[in-house]
């Protein structure tokens, strides 16, 4: 391809760059043909050939065929991760209903899971055997084991249980975080990941009402309460694990679901948002760099900071709400509610965020009503329940709220499959750390007002607050300098092979 730079100062023309060409819309196609000629399976070309010209859909062909993969892929990713964080944080339910009673275990030990390391691999492997067989073998091996933790007697059984279970669930979040970026344009993706991660917020809520309805299957077959929350709440998981492999499509370059057609519009699509760096061929130099991206750094300090408190919540909102002065099963139901309005408000900060093409405005306005929700529960500690329960749900509403635009932008800020699949892995392996560090803040010995463990969360959400301004500078900085380059700076930065989104011509979203 013969280098050539344009750079024109009209203010009402646009150009988009792909390769070392900067070229207008109307030839978009061309360069984006020459520049995926190369690929196999995934290359427009390799599948419909070179002489075949790419007919753009209609408003009204692109709405159906958009609804017809929402409607598809949505609902079900949102009915696993569900299950998911149902089977995650069903111990702090398990808990209220005689847990700590029946099994020898301490307050900090009956909190132990373990994730780490398992995202990256587990993100290598979904690439390598596709999303819905992957994904169907993890959901049916941890709802087996959560199954199985009904049979645990001694602590240190449950906490075996608990660290396999980490294993299996861990590949989920991510994985289905990679797998929407390859389905939706970056400026789609907010919304769509908002109504994945707000089935956690659902099952909050519905974890609350579920364990409060199985609280009283106590005795039942000689079983004790928290036993049947762990045995009924993993038999979803497998049914969907086992659903999975016939309903999940896989990706859009091979799977079933797409007529040839729709195929062709799906590709053509991701080409063109990804522009220059629309590499979906494993590489492991990609993988090293991403290791070495401080981009992913920054990204698992935002999720760390604002993942403690929002597990602090999921984990201890009964207890939390039991130490306000009700009883057991009453403070199972109360803890619904706040997960409710959370998931509205994460429908509502996502979709604006998508609207807008903004993610760092949307993670700090959120990320501020947590802060006020936590300081209404400091402050008013010693004043009515209701006043405190007030800041409980403000708080669970901005923790939960900003969760979902973090997610998109991380996955829209790296490029290429590989890159992309290994950071949000890598992001995520840190940030799940969350889950085993949220059970030190909020502690027994904290009870009942928990006023170390909300401080502790209030200082996190402010620390999230900051670092996320921080990133969005950063990366708007990088954009300034990339459209003020020269052509011959331009050409010099081009220069190189798998540059991904370090290329001059990506523009990330801030």
């Amino acid at each position: 391809m013969v280098s050539q730079f344009r750079q024109d100062n009209k203010k009402n023309e646009k150009t988009d760059v792909v390769g070392t060409q900067v070229v207008h819309d109307d030839n978009i196609e061309a360069c984006i043909k020459t520049t995926v000629s190369s690929s196999n399976s995934t290359s427009i070309n390799g599948k419909f050939g070179d002489d075949r010209e790419y007919i753009e859909p209609d408003e009204k062909e692109m709405k159906a065929l958009m609804w017809k993969v929402d409607r598809r892929i949505v609902p079900f990713v949102a009915m696993l991760y569900l299950c998911s964080y149902l089977d995650r944080v069903n111990i702090g339910n398990a808990k209220i209903a005689g847990l700590m009673d029946d099994i020898d275990i301490t307050e900090k030990d009956h909190l132990i899971r373990n994730t780490v390391v398992f995202e990256v691999p587990s993100n290598l492997v979904l690439k390598w055997l596709g999303p819905r067989l992957w994904i169907s073998i993890i959901m049916v091996i941890w709802g087996v084991i959560m199954a199985a933790m009904a049979a645990c007697r001694t602590g240190v059984e449950l906490i075996v249980a608990r660290v396999f279970l980490g294993m299996a669930e861990s590949g989920l979040f991510p994985g289905v975080i990679f797998y929407l970026s390859v389905w939706y344009t970056r400026k789609e993706i907010a919304f769509r990941i908002a109504l994945f991660y707000g089935s956690a917020s659902l099952a909050g809520a519905f974890g609350g009402i579920l364990a409060w309805a199985i609280s009283h299957m106590e005795g039942l077959r000689n079983l004790n309460g928290w036993q049947w929350i762990f045995i009924i709440e993993a038999i979803p998981t497998v049914v969907l694990g086992i659903l999975t492999y016939f309903v999940l499509p896989d990706f859009p370059e091979n799977t079933k679901f797409l007529n040839d057609r729709e195929r062709e519009i799906i590709l053509m699509r991701n080409k063109r948002d990804a522009g220059i760096t629309s590499d979906v061929h494993f590489s492991w130099s990609q993988v090293r760099s991403t290791f070495m991206d401080w981009k992913v750094y920054v990204y698992a300090s935002i999720f760390l900071t604002s993942c403690i408190p929002v597990y602090g919540l999921s984990m201890f909102m009964p207890s939390i709400v039991k130490g306000m002065g009700y009883e057991s099963v009453t403070a199972q139901a109360m803890s619904s509610p706040p997960y409710v309005l959370a998931f509205i408000w994460c429908l509502i900060n996502s979709y604006d965020a998508d609207r807008r093409g903004e993610r760092g405005f949307h993670m700090m306005i959120s990320g501020t009503f947590s802060v006020i929700g936590y300081i209404l529960i400091i402050a008013l500690s010693s004043v009515s329940d209701v006043a405190k329960y007030i800041g409980v749900v403000i708080a669970t509403i901005g923790a939960f709220g900003l969760v979902a635009a973090m997610m998109s932008w991380f996955s829209n800020n790296f490029s290429g499959h590989t890159r992309r699949g290994v950071a949000i892995a890598l992001i995520t392996t840190i940030g799940n750390t969350s889950g085993a560090i949220s059970g030190q803040v909020y502690q027994a010995s904290d009870e009942p007002l928990y006023i170390k463990g909300h401080s502790i969360s209030l200082a996190l959400m402010v620390t999230c607050v900051i670092i996320t301004g921080f990133m969005k500078f950063m990366l708007t900085r990088i954009n300034k300098k990339r459209d003020n380059m020269t052509p011959e700076e331009y050409r010099i930065a081009s220069e190189g092979i798998e540059l991904g989104e370090n290329h001059p011509g990506f523009r990330f979203i801030t």
